[in-house]
């Protein structure tokens, strides 16, 4: 529950309405690691506290980078915040990608959206060590171009020879030489061994039950399908009841689950 100073050490625009914020702990007993996947809770002094994702690299100890969408009065008050200024931190939270689980195994990343900011720490760790696993396969669609994160980053990546890359946009402008159409179109393009392959996928609800559908049609069995469920958390302990998901706390029994965890549920609504 102890809320630890952080200091803005950066801030950049990532698209039109997102923005990724780099902090750094005011003294060393700040310092926390964490598993992909997990979340902070992020308090703007005097506005209030929001729980967002983690997006940077596990490995790099000491920054804390977090990658969202400026949409309330926190975010909005995070996204003025100059190099300097401090915020609090409470946190990590939540459960993690199975990316140790996944050792030796193929590996999908599905994200929509700013889904791929809360999985961008699994395909860091999976990089690092790449000879650990099968073939690692990205699949990333957003609305337009312009909504499209990390863009230098996945340019990099759809370099590396060791990483299939696809990336499409559900409306194109002129210029956009790349994929059209929803994430999910991309599922058939992937190398993948179905029987022997992890999933992970973030994104929009929609969108996340479409795709665990299209996998589920491509042969990958529902234990081993994660998926992020970051909605309504508010305290981070399970004691709001905001973030209640049948019979679990998404902020204290997720935001990770494993689909046939919740699968009786998933995508019913009023749940």
């Amino acid at each position: 529950m102890l809320t630890h100073a952080y200091r803005v050490r950066g801030l950049r625009d990532e698209t039109y309405d997102t923005f990724t914020l780099e902090l750094e702990p005011r003294n060393t007993s700040g310092i926390a690691s964490f598993a992909p996947g997990q979340f902070n809770m992020l308090y703007v002094f005097g506005v209030g506290e929001v729980p967002i994702s983690i997006s940077g690299d596990p490995a790099k100890l000491g920054t804390l980078v977090h990658t969202t969408r400026t949409v309330g009065k926190v975010t909005k008050a995070m996204h003025e915040l100059d190099r300097g200024d401090e915020l609090g931190v409470r946190g990590p939270f939540g459960t993690s990608w199975p990316v140790e689980q996944a050792r030796g195994c193929d590996v999908v990343i599905v994200a929509g959206g700013i889904g791929m900011a809360p999985l961008r720490p699994s395909l860091y760790q999976l990089l690092s060590q790449r000879r650990e696993y099968g073939k690692v396969v990205l699949l990333y669609g957003a609305r337009t171009p312009a909504d499209l994160l990390y863009q230098r980053e996945m340019e990099q990546w759809q370099r590396r020879a060791d990483l299939q890359v696809e990336v499409t946009v559900d409306r194109a402008l002129r210029w956009w030489r790349g994929n059209v159409g929803v994430v999910t179109t991309l599922i058939p393009k992937a190398t993948f061994d179905a029987t022997d392959t992890i999933a992970m996928v973030c994104g929009p609800e929609v969108m996340m039950r479409f795709t665990v559908a299209e996998l589920r049609r491509r042969g990958v069995a529902d234990d081993s399908i994660y998926i992020s469920m970051e909605r309504n958390m508010k305290c981070g302990f399970g004691f709001c009841g905001h973030c209640q998901f049948g019979p679990f706390f998404v902020c204290k029994d997720g935001p990770v689950f494993r689909y046939d965890r919740i699968m009786n549920f998933f995508g019913k609504g009023e749940i």
